[in-house]
């Protein structure tokens, strides 16, 4: 008997299919982040991020052209198993002359279409609000200047009509998201008047529907330099989203470090059409590190299937860690995504919800311990020999350095 027969007799006794896990968790996609590559750079020519943001790391290898960053995403797909999408931020645009950002065109972005087409991918967009000369005092849409405020609403105007024509040349729905830096470092004297503007903003970039683009928008706690306020909060976009009907969109490194995505999302979703989310792991704060397999990921991965929310729920990933080879850290949060997403699969949710609306929280809790125990290294073994990538850390061979 191999392994994975004998996982298969384990979970069947739990009332579980593997199989049916294995080709559920291989059917769904996942949005690959672009800027892990590069450390947020983008293909501008310009310097040092801004906008509350940090790459931290010296690992060498960071790809500084368009094809690099093609090849070294080629190198993770190979390695990690199941459907993708790739998403893009605007300064990834490829371009024979400097665009300004409020200019940009679906033919700057020829190159990622030709990408995408070739591989079959899906392709994400988001605009750019950040390391840029018009955001270096920490405020874009919700700028106090009528005109920098009409470059970024422009800017994220572009973008939709970037990310629409994304979804008809591919045939696949892009999800537009905007996530802005606006804040202030120390205490505001007026918290309405930036969210007004930032509403307005929103209001006007939004106005036009456009066929297959799904808008989301991001909240965060705060950003370096922006400690005391931020603009769009969770509060604000919460409320926007069910004013107007976009997505809000959690990123589970965007809360207090006490604060758990995973148990935002039952009431989300008895709301909101849409579940979207960001996957990275925060460490004391926003620290965008590789996402590992631990007991948040998890339990988002549990919510999403107790909640019934397969079909509802956008992933994408995002993180930027320049410590370690960057190709690795891409495997790495992408492989553990969807690990992830087989475990929750594979527990009796509907058992173990019984047991709690019974009341019998000792059974519960016992029988949540035994199942941890459970093989399921040998159905990911299997999920990966299926999908031809392997399964182990075999998928370092070969992972060289660029330099």
């Amino acid at each position: 008997m191999t392994s994975y027969q004998h996982a298969k007799e384990r979970y069947a006794a739990w009332g579980l299919d593997p199989d049916a896990a294995i080709a559920q968790v291989l059917a769904l996609p996942i949005s690959l982040h672009c800027w892990q590559g590069d450390d947020v750079q983008g293909f501008e020519g310009g310097g040092a991020l801004s906008g509350g943001i940090a790459a931290t790391g010296n690992f060498p290898g960071r790809a500084t052209t368009p094809q690099e960053l093609a090849d070294d995403l080629d190198a993770v797909f190979a390695r990690c198993p199941g459907k993708h999408k790739l998403n893009l931020h605007a300064i990834y645009a490829v371009t024979d002359q400097p665009v300004a950002r409020d200019q940009l065109q679906p033919a700057h972005f020829q190159f990622w279409l030709d990408y995408a087409k070739k591989r079959g991918l899906g392709v994400d967009v988001n605009p750019t609000l950040f390391s840029h000369p018009l955001a270096a005092d920490g405020m874009t849409l919700a700028h106090p200047d009528p005109a920098v405020r009409r470059f970024w609403v422009d800017h994220c105007k572009a973008m939709r009509k970037i990310g629409a024509w994304f979804a008809q040349e591919l045939g696949v729905p892009c999800v537009n998201n905007i996530w802005i830096p606006d804040g202030l470092k120390d205490t505001p004297a007026d918290r309405l008047g930036p969210r007004a503007r930032l509403r307005a903003s929103l209001d006007e970039i939004l106005a036009e529907p456009l066929e297959n683009l799904i808008d989301t928008v991001e909240s965060k706690v705060f950003g370096l330099g922006f400690e005391s306020y931020t603009v769009g909060s969770h509060e604000f976009y919460l409320n926007y989203a069910a004013k107007t009907g976009c997505v809000c969109l959690l990123d589970n490194g965007h809360f207090h470090p006490t604060e758990l995505v995973s148990d935002k999302i039952s009431s989300m979703l008895l709301f909101e059409k849409n579940l979207a989310l960001h996957i990275t792991r925060g460490v004391r704060w926003d620290s965008d590190h590789v996402p590992a397999l631990d007991d948040e990921l998890r339990e988002i991965a549990n919510e999403i299937v107790r909640c019934d929310a397969w079909d509802r729920t956008l992933i994408a990933l995002d993180y930027f860690d320049a410590s370690i080879h960057r190709v690795a850290a891409w495997v790495i949060g992408l492989r553990n995504v969807r690990k992830a997403l087989l475990s929750a699969l594979l527990l009796p949710h509907k058992q173990l919800k019984a047991l709690q609306d019974a009341r019998d929280f000792t059974r519960l809790f016992a029988a949540q311990e035994e199942l941890k125990l459970l093989p399921l290294g040998a159905v990911w073994e299997e999920l990966c020999a299926r999908s031809g990538v392997p399964a182990g850390l075999d998928w370092m061979d070969g992972l060289a350095v660029r330099g």
